[in-house]
């Protein structure tokens, strides 16, 4: 069974050699393990329009470990445009056994662990699609201050009511599924911005899809780049057409 790890960068040379380094080791120790259904990975590291040497960064890390595939464009066109052509480049497992397709940032804000679990969990269930869910993780919000965990449960519910989703999380960065679920949704979405999660779920919804969820929590904070007004303008304004376009 093979395992690919898609992970949108942009302009992230700061933090990329760490993330690669961190990925490979617990990816090869994941093939490793007798437990683990997974016995081959690839790590697709998609660079959205970077400016600066995350490009060169990829290219020469590609050289050294085999099972790094760098995907390189311009201009910058938004997080869901990097994960829609790092999904769309996965392959299926070389014996022909099923395989899965999993996403999550750059700085791992969630660790690593969460990866092996996430296969675990999917393979368990024979769901198509897993939600990583803050909101059902009795510390997902651990970290938070109370007025930005206050803002962030008010911001998901607010957007989920919207979309008319049940699930509790759909804007947590690290989601996993079947591979080939993953490539034929993720190649009807146009979304470039941070409603692509919508999109995606939305699409899946209608075509029978099936999900689980699982509690994650962050272990690795990072600044939000999210402002919650008009990024919620913004996401509302996304999701009526995606629902437009849906229907």
């Amino acid at each position: 069974m093979k395992l690919s790890v898609v992970i949108p960068a942009y302009n992230e040379e700061a933090i990329l050699p760490k993330a690669i380094t961190t990925l490979t080791e617990a990816l090869e120790a994941l093939c490793a393990d007798a437990k683990s259904p997974i016995s081959e990975y690839a790590l697709l590291i998609v660079s959205d329009g970077s400016t600066d040497k995350t490009p060169i960064i990829l290219q020469d890390a590609a050289k050294r470990e085999r099972n790094l595939v760098p995907i390189v464009y311009t201009p910058n066109r938004g997080k869901g445009c990097a994960i829609r052509h790092g999904i769309c480049a996965s392959t299926q497992a070389s014996d022909g056994s099923e395989d899965y397709v999993l996403y999550t940032d750059c700085d791992l804000a969630y660790g690593t662990d969460v990866i092996g679990q996430a296969v675990t969990q999917l393979c368990e269930t024979q769901a198509d699609i897993l939600i990583g869910s803050r909101a059902i993780h009795p510390d997902g919000y651990a970290g938070y201050t109370p007025l930005r965990k206050f803002a962030s449960i008010l911001y998901l519910r607010f957007l989920s009511v919207a979309a008319g989703f049940p699930h509790s999380d759909s804007q947590a960065g690290f989601k996993a599924m079947r591979g080939a679920v993953g490539r034929e949704i993720f190649a009807q979405c146009t979304t470039d911005g941070f409603a692509f999660d919508f999109e995606m779920l939305m699409r899946a919804q209608k075509a029978g899809c099936t999900f689980t969820e699982m509690p994650i929590k962050i272990v690795n904070h990072r600044q939000s780049s999210i402002h919650l007004i008009k990024d919620s303008l913004h996401m509302l304004r996304d999701i009526a057409k995606i629902k437009k376009d849906i229907k």
